[in-house]
């Protein structure tokens, strides 16, 4: 199979969707490999890396999308990409297509198959492709959100682990997974005084026994929520329902029961933001303010770091791309479950029915499209 990576196009979207390591994996593998010139270069490989290990250099977007039989990215293609896919294509990057009806209508028109990292899961019920970012951005929301409280930002003007004689930062983070755990760890880390709220009393339990004496837990009910919410310096925002919007659990109405200068930090806004004010921003004007309450939306956080985050993401996403290779989606996906779940759009049709309940459309099911 001829494997594509084109250089992402997103504002300030510095990593790459294939690292050189997984291309000569995929040479190995007697596939064919084409990346587009300067792919690499925001993540530090040059092309170079990606000629030694076996792969082409393609001077545009548009070559590699016309020759490759697969388009390996990072964040969801963007209008201009959308209309070089093809019918037959397949599209192995992340999606998030529920709170995006243009790019879904886009992706359905294409006739394109498009298997969404987001949603692949694990035989232990996580999200492999998601949680290596989810990681990164959890352990950047507190670093991003300490630098929003700063005066000069906007912010309250507090100090995260404060000084001796006053004392520091109180951290809400809403959803206690991979996010949100990583969070609390580096909000703990930098001396604040972290609470993390769940649903979940076995979640809460499992942070309790490994992390009590580290952060606070308690559980997230809209009572409590908008409690601990209304002493909080710092409020990050950690909830997934894969595959579909995020809740929206603080409203307009409550940012007047929040300390004036609090800073919102809204990791889920890749999928729609769990803030009812949340609206993307970028690493270039990353906060604004909604009535004195300062909002950090940046949807794709992990690109900051884009180093750590590609090898991280393709350390991850390597094996099922090997396999989606080997073996061409339909086989790939018969064989394993986990990366079946992650098929989102096939042939003109949506396959994945919490995309299809948050957009209002019909869905057929990923084995109906894998016997069509």
């Amino acid at each position: 199979m001829k494997i594509g990576c084109p250089k992402e196009i997103k504002p300030q979207e510095f990593r790459v969707g294939m690292t050189p390591n997984a291309a000569y994996e995929a040479v190995n593998k007697g596939h064919e490999v084409v990346i587009e010139a300067g792919a690499g270069i925001g993540a530090g490989f040059d092309d170079a890396a990606y000629t030694d290990a076996g792969a082409t250099i393609l001077a545009t977007a548009q070559e590699v999308f016309d020759s490759a039989d697969m388009i390996v990215k990072v964040k969801e293609p963007q209008a201009v990409e959308r209309k070089m896919l093809r019918e037959g294509q397949i599209l192995f990057t992340y999606l998030h297509l529920a709170p995006d009806p243009e790019q879904t209508k886009d992706l359905l028109a294409s006739g394109a198959t498009c298997i969404a990292y987001e949603t692949v899961t694990d035989r232990n019920g996580g999200l492999p492709l998601l949680a290596p970012m989810s990681e990164v951005a959890g352990r950047l929301a507190p670093q991003v959100g300490a630098w929003t409280l700063q005066k000069a930002n906007g912010g309250r003007g507090v100090l995260m682990g404060g000084v001796p004689g006053v004392g520091p930062a109180r951290v809400v983070v809403i959803g206690g997974g991979v996010v949100g755990t990583h969070a609390a760890r580096i909000a703990a880390g930098m001396g604040a005084d972290v609470t993390v709220l769940d649903r979940s009393l076995p979640r809460l339990r499992y942070l309790d026994d490994i992390y009590g004496g580290v952060f606070n837990t308690s559980y997230a009910s809209a009572g409590n929520t908008i409690e601990l919410a209304r002493e909080a310096d710092m409020i990050i925002g950690a909830v997934l329902i894969p595959g579909a919007a995020a809740p929206k659990l603080i409203s307009r109405a409550q940012l007047s029961e929040l300390k004036p200068g609090a800073a919102l930090v809204d990791v889920a806004i890749d999928q729609g933001g769990c803030f009812e004010t949340s609206k993307a921003t970028t690493h270039q004007d990353p906060v604004y303010d909604v009535d004195g309450i300062m909002h950090y939306c940046v949807a794709n956080m992990p690109g900051a770091v884009a180093r750590t985050s590609t090898i991280a993401l393709g350390n991850a996403t390597m094996p099922f791309m090997l396999a989606l290779a080997d073996k061409g989606w339909k086989q790939a996906c018969a064989d394993d479950p986990h990366l079946k779940a992650g098929l989102n759009v096939h042939a003109g049709q949506l396959t994945y029915a919490a995309v299809a309940e948050a957009l209002g459309m019909e869905a057929i099911t990923a084995d109906q499209a894998i016997a069509g």
